[in-house]
């Protein structure tokens, strides 16, 4: 699996300012509804139930928030970047300002899990990171996500 499968030049946005995780959850709901006609109400029930069980910032300036959404026939994500970071009460209690939502179908198991880990493993990296802070043109984010998968394939 690659990023390029879960996200579309569409689904990737760079934000100035967020005021809390519930405006941000309404935002990928937004987008997710824009983006790949899901119902937005669907998407932030979804985001915040998945919330409530813990955190999903990861730490660095990175959060994975996911859910699962009735109806949903594959895995889809959305990329966003935050200008002004969001306090997102990640384990290292730094704000996060690089957000990758991931949404699958309610039965998605082993994808699912294979999906958070193309994007753990691709967030992990200091330099996309790096990369990603450094530029704000959404077709550039786009570039730097999937040209990543790539790179190392080669």
């Amino acid at each position: 699996m690659e990023i390029s499968d879960l996200i579309t030049a569409t689904s990737v946005r760079n934000i100035y300012s967020i005021s809390s995780k519930k405006r941000l959850f309404q935002e990928i709901s937004e987008i997710s509804s824009e983006c790949y006609s899901l119902k937005s109400n669907a998407v932030f029930s979804g985001l915040q139930e998945r919330e409530l069980l813990g955190s999903t910032g990861v730490g660095k300036g990175v959060a994975l928030p996911h859910a699962r959404i009735e109806g949903l026939e594959s895995i889809i994500g959305i990329f966003l970047r935050i200008q002004k970071p969001l306090d997102f009460e990640s384990s290292d209690r730094k704000p996060v300002d690089l957000i990758f939502c991931l949404m699958g179908p309610m039965n998605a198991g082993i994808e699912h899990l294979k999906a958070l880990a193309t994007v753990s493993r691709t967030m992990r990296d200091p330099d996309i990171c790096t990369k990603l802070r450094s530029n704000d043109a959404p077709a550039t984010l786009f570039a730097i996500l999937t040209e990543h998968i790539r790179s190392k394939a080669a």
